[in-house]
């Protein structure tokens, strides 16, 4: 997928010179689809609509209206017959489809002003664009401190995905009946709350920061099974603190990739010896070397850089090279790997060696 050029040199400048304006483009996008313009231009349908028309709609200017549509001209996003544009695909999927709104949302409020420290976070190994976010160390503790719709953004884009994988991954996992499970960055609980709907007699243990561990404490009450669903609350990078043990299964849902090389060994070698002798660890990770799109790929490759400038300054979305080897320096295999889980998805059984 990436081992060869694709490109003629007239082409390639091209992709040169849109990645220079990429920072307007964006801006302008946006500004195209949340001011209602894509969308007066989506309902003008196969007949299309004047810059006269869209002003009465919208209740812009006539410079405002013009120099965005123009500017979306070039984007690709509208196309102008006598006067009147109509949508075209790329403007239909930036409008409607809601993986790119979700993706847009995210680049925008997570990650847009922090993007301009990623140089100093290369440079240093620590988030250096955070500061535009809070006070933090890493973006962790602050998630449930997030305003509103800045949090919306940031957990609309963690959940997107795996939700998606949740349906086949409860099967798997439950195809061995564990009776304790250890849910490893349980988050808001959704896990939780689906395996505890899933088998009636499973016990789960979620395993996250005060945070997020008393948004999921409110949800297991109101969803009527907190004797089942306990709370280990502690930051898993402090080594020195024990993890629970005696697990059938340990679960991590686009966990490790929050975390460094070196730390997933460590995190890995923990959850060896929470398990039970016959135990699995159970990794559902996006890996962007098992993409079968390219466009998939590339999402995940500039994912890495929000670890580097916004997340915590050490981490990325992984090449199975360098996962797989973590497994292994932590002392477990891989028994099973199913790469079609949800939209792009790879679920990982490991065992003890």
């Amino acid at each position: 997928m990436f081992n060869k050029e694709t490109k003629t040199a007239l082409e390639a400048k091209e992709a040169a010179l849109r990645l220079a304006f990429a920072p307007v483009a964006f801006q302008a996008t946006r500004a195209l689809r949340d001011m209602g313009i894509l969308t007066a231009v989506s309902n003008s349908r196969a007949a299309g609509i004047t810059i006269e028309e869209v002003m009465e709609q919208t209740k812009m200017s006539r410079y405002a209206v013009r120099v965005l549509l123009e500017a979306g001209l070039g984007m690709e996003l509208v196309i102008v017959n006598d006067k009147k544009y109509t949508l075209t695909k790329t403007g239909y999927f930036i409008l409607h489809d809601q993986l790119t709104r979700i993706n847009m949302d995210f680049s925008q409020d997570i990650c847009y002003k922090g993007m301009n420290h990623l140089q100093e976070s290369l440079t240093e190994g620590k988030p250096a664009g955070l500061q535009e976010l809070g006070p933090w160390d890493t973006i962790y503790p602050g998630l449930s401190l997030l305003p509103p719709a800045v949090g919306k953004s940031w957990f609309d884009f963690d959940h997107y995905y795996s939700d998606l994988a949740t349906p086949a991954a409860l099967d798997i996992v439950f195809e061995n009946k564990p009776k304790r499970l250890l849910d490893i960055g349980g988050n808001t609980g959704k896990w939780a709350l689906a395996c505890t709907a899933k088998d009636p007699d499973v016990e789960v243990t979620i395993f996250d920061l005060p945070g997020q561990a008393g948004l999921a404490q409110q949800k297991m009450k109101d969803a009527g099974v907190e004797s089942r669903v306990h709370f280990h609350i502690a930051n898993i990078l402090h080594e020195e603190l024990p993890f629970p043990k005696g697990f059938d299964a340990i679960w991590m849902s686009q966990f490790l990739d929050c975390f460094s090389e070196a730390e997933i060994v460590s995190i890995l070698k923990r959850c060896r010896e929470a398990l039970n002798e016959d135990g699995t660890v159970y990794i559902l990770e996006p890996f962007w070397n098992r993409q079968q799109f390219k466009s998939a790929a590339f999402c995940l490759q500039q994912t890495s850089l929000y670890f580097t400038a916004m997340a915590n300054g050490n981490s990325q979305m992984y090449h199975t090279d360098d996962f797989f080897q973590c497994i292994d320096d932590a002392g477990l295999k891989i028994t099973e790997e199913n790469n079609q889980m949800g939209m792009n998805y790879t679920l990982l059984k490991c065992k003890k060696k």
